[in-house]
């Protein structure tokens, strides 16, 4: 009996979005960057929405990505959905922000797991996660890096 040989043909797309706001030229100096960049983005969805801001060398975002929408008070997020989107840009690190609808910025204890993980899962590919920040609607911010988590 012979074998046939079986080719998988996996095809990745990136879709490419303009948007009016000029974040290509943007640089991340410090937490409250980072935060006024996502709160800009997210802070008014009425569910958790997990957003992945890739950077180069220089700290300069390359791009935006929404990478979960969650429900009213939680958002699953994997590193590999995460990361995917910081190798298709070529981004040398990342920050990465969610947002709380109840207002209340105070991280979870799953907020904290996810960005450990995602802190070791960069680390063994090369790309460093240099913040989580939460931002909410009321103008209130956390930086998980500030808080020693990171």
């Amino acid at each position: 009996m012979e074998l046939t040989p079986i080719f998988e043909v996996v095809r990745i797309r990136q879709e490419i979005k303009e948007i009016s706001d000029p974040f290509t030229t943007y640089q991340i100096a410090s937490p409250y960057d980072a935060q006024e960049l996502a709160a800009s983005h997210i802070a008014n969805e009425d569910r958790e929405v997990f957003l992945v801001m890739m950077l180069n060398t220089k700290n300069q975002v390359v791009g935006l990505h929404r990478a979960h929408t969650g429900s009213l008070n939680a958002s699953i997020v994997h590193p590999r959905e995460v990361l995917k989107c910081a190798i298709l840009n070529n981004a040398a690190s990342i920050i990465v922000s969610h947002q709380h609808p109840s207002g209340d910025p105070t991280p979870s204890r799953e907020d904290v797991e996810v960005t450990k993980r995602l802190a070791e899962a960069g680390k063994i590919i090369g790309i460093e996660v240099l913040d989580h920040v939460i931002v909410t609607h009321t103008g209130n911010h956390v930086s998980l890096k500030e808080k020693g988590y990171l």
